[in-house]
């Protein structure tokens, strides 16, 4: 039967004139034996060492000896709360491993005990089999401590180092040597929960008359409200919100974060799940998610509300979730579970690393983190730039082009419009030119002599700004990112011909073969390989240079792990002008593959759009992306990908569900050879 070794580490009683006592380390310790104990069906095997035993010596020996007994299939546990302290890296190794310059280190009774060698200890403890887990509760602890100079009853876990730790020590034999916690990734290792970041102090104040730390009491807090299979990654995103409203100045951390790695295990070992999107707490704010500006969100409080997350699937909710009213949740007691996919939050402030969020019609609970993916976006506008005599009239037309006669979100013509496909529309002489920022023209120069010809202009910077939303559409920092490729290679039919590879300009060139008046188009086969090792989801979007869009070279479809997709099943896609260009030398069309990949089906209707047409019907409403700049990651209804509802040759339908997408895009030039056979 698999077993907890613990090894809880408390000193309040450090040598007088030394370093400050504290008040509130044993009583971390006991409340955290008293949480294991509560947790476990069967009892740990456990060992404490308090004030004047916690030598650095001790200390050693336990982990090595009293950890060290776990063995595959069991847990290790350390806790320690106490003084921690930095010093000036003296040594060649130190200067080393230490890109701050300073060391980090726990002060046992008799001295430090740097955060390298503790980390190297539990990592010899790891590679045995064991799953090991590190609670400091101490200043600079994110490296590996509690300070007098905060509130009137805060006191910083820290001790100023002796002169003595900072002398360069006599030379000293070599040793054998000793696995650090830097070895590469398959290396095992130990998981921390620091109650500090490596350059900040960590604290203990009085919690209803009775000393704790700060981040030991907002660690155990999180840890009975989280459910059973809660990942270490959500309950620290839990108590990292919980000690911001008590102390702003201490910043907990997780280590190792990297996703897919042990922050997303449960508490204690388990499985390894695939991590959350992104986590919803309650923070300082209010409630908040920690994803901003810097990973693609649009940052303001102007379109705040058409992003919003989604409680992902594999969350579990309790009765105390949901609202009286049960909208948006039910269930009253028991489990809770959203409708159309899970509770919803709404944007109302986007900052640079967190979104501010309200709740739609649901209660979370504000001791618990809550696993959200995105389940619709405020796509970035495209800026527009009017200049000459008659910018006015295609103003004045603008400020009608959007939904129910307003502006139109999709474009911004003010001065703070982002640059990113910026569109100049010049007027004069009876026409406007709508040219990209290099002063190429974008479309054929249309008309401008009244209100109506301004009302055309205004329908093709729509149509525009929706193309280009797609084909700007980008996620870098998804976790799924290259996890599924695109292949594009000459078909030759019965055989397997090597991918294409790009030009110097990183654009797949096709050339017609054969010679004027008995041209052949290029034939290609291309294929969808997933590399993962879980089914993902992918729509393959068509964005050609007369700007329209189509899914109909592959729909979107689930693609198995390590499996692979083939286009059209197989056969031949042939690439070629559109009829409004005659196939002449010189000539050529642009296409760039898009593939969006996700954990679940994608509502595909925003993915589609005819090509601009200057004489369509202004009435007639082309289908395209919303017209209200948002983007929707979870397929309306629950049926097909279309967003309809319905079975789809596939098989049963999936309930669309947000989550994790990626996207990439593969530009191809088709061209008609010149006669010497260039392509350009």
């Amino acid at each position: 039967m698999a077993t907890v070794y613990a090894l809880f580490v408390g000193i309040d009683d450090y040598p007088a004139g030394r370093w400050p006592r504290l008040s509130g380390c044993l009583n971390d310790i006991e409340a955290g034996h008293r949480w294991l104990m509560e947790r476990l069906g069967a009892p740990p095997s456990v060992r404490a060492l308090t004030d004047r035993t916690a030598t650095i010596a001790a200390v050693t020996a336990a982990v090595t000896g009293h950890l060290g007994q776990a063995g595959p299939g069991d847990t290790a546990l350390l806790w320690f709360s106490g003084h921690g302290t930095e010093y000036a890296a003296v040594t060649p190794q130190e200067r080393l491993v230490e890109a701050t310059g300073r060391c980090q280190a726990l002060v046992c009774a008799d001295g430090p005990l740097p955060d390298k060698r503790l980390g190297a200890l539990l990592d010899a403890v790891a590679a045995r089999g064991a799953h090991v887990l590190a609670v400091l509760d101490c200043c600079y602890s994110g490296g590996a401590t509690r300070d007098p100079d905060g509130e009137p009853d805060a006191v910083a876990r820290y001790a100023p180092p002796l002169p003595e730790w900072t002398r360069e020590p006599a030379p000293a034999p070599p040793a054998a040597p000793v696995a650090r916690d830097t070895a590469g990734p398959a290396a095992p290792r130990h998981v921390l929960l620091a109650g500090s970041r490596l350059d900040q102090r960590a604290y203990e104040r009085d919690f209803a008359g009775r000393r704790h730390g700060v981040f030991t009491r907002a660690l155990l807090g999180a840890l009975r409200a989280a459910p059973p299979a809660a990942t270490y990654r959500e309950v620290l995103a839990a108590a990292n919100a919980r000690v911001q409203r008590d102390e702003r100045r201490q910043h907990p951390v997780l280590a190792p974060a990297e996703p897919g790695g042990p922050a997303d295990g449960p508490v204690l070992g388990g499985l390894v799940r695939p991590p959350a999107p992104h986590l919803l707490r309650y923070g300082t704010d209010g409630w908040e998610v920690d994803c901003g500006g810097a990973h693609g969100l649009r940052e303001g409080t102007d379109t705040a509300g058409a992003t919003a997350f989604m409680v992902t699937g594999d969350a579990t909710l309790t009765g105390h979730d949901a609202t009286p009213t049960g909208r948006g949740v039910t269930g009253t007691g028991g489990g809770v579970t959203g409708t159309g996919g899970g509770p919803v939050v709404r944007a109302r402030r986007v900052q640079a690393l967190r979104t501010l969020v309200t709740p739609d019609g649901w209660h979370p609970d504000r001791t618990r983190a809550y696993p959200v993916a995105p389940s619709s976006l405020a796509l970035p506008p495209l800026a527009v730039r009017l200049e000459g005599p008659d910018a006015a009239v295609v103003a004045a037309a603008l400020a009608t082009a959007g939904p129910g006669g307003g502006a139109s979100p999709l474009l911004h013509t003010g001065a703070a419009a982002r640059p990113d496909g910026l569109r100049r529309v010049v007027t004069g002489g009876g026409e406007a030119r709508v040219l990209r920022r290099d002063g190429t023209p974008v479309v054929a120069a249309l008309p401008l002599t009244g209100p109506a010809d301004a009302r055309r202009v205004a329908r093709c910077l729509v149509h525009l700004a929706r193309w280009h939303q797609l084909h700007a559409l980008d996620n870098p920092a998804s976790p799924l990112a290259g996890l599924v490729r695109v292949e594009v290679s000459p078909w030759t039919p019965g055989r397997y011909a090597p991918a294409l590879t790009p030009d110097a300009a990183g654009e797949l060139v096709l050339h017609y073969a054969g010679r004027p008046g008995a041209w052949h188009r290029p034939e290609v086969a291309i294929r969808v390989h997933n590399h993962g090792p879980r089914p993902l989801w992918a729509v393959l979007v068509d964005l050609t240079d007369s700007h329209a869009a189509h899914t109909g070279l592959y729909e979107g479809h689930f693609i198995g792990p390590h499996g692979t997709a083939h286009v059209f099943d197989g056969d031949p896609v042939e690439l070629s002008l559109p009829p409004t260009r005659p196939e002449r030398p010189g000539a050529e069309v642009r296409d760039w593959f898009k593939l969006i990949v996700a954990e679940g089906e994608l509502n595909t209707a925003p993915f589609r759009l005819p090509p601009w047409d200057p004489h369509a019907d202004a009435r007639d409403a082309p289908s395209g992306p919303p017209v209200d700049g948002v983007l929707h990651l979870a397929g309306a209804g629950g049926g097909g990908s279309g967003g309809t509802g319905g079975a789809r040759d596939t098989g049963p339908s999936r309930r669309p569900a947000p989550g994790q997408w990626w996207t990439t895009t593969v530009p191809v030039r088709t061209v008609v050879p010149r006669p010497s056979g260039r392509g350009t």
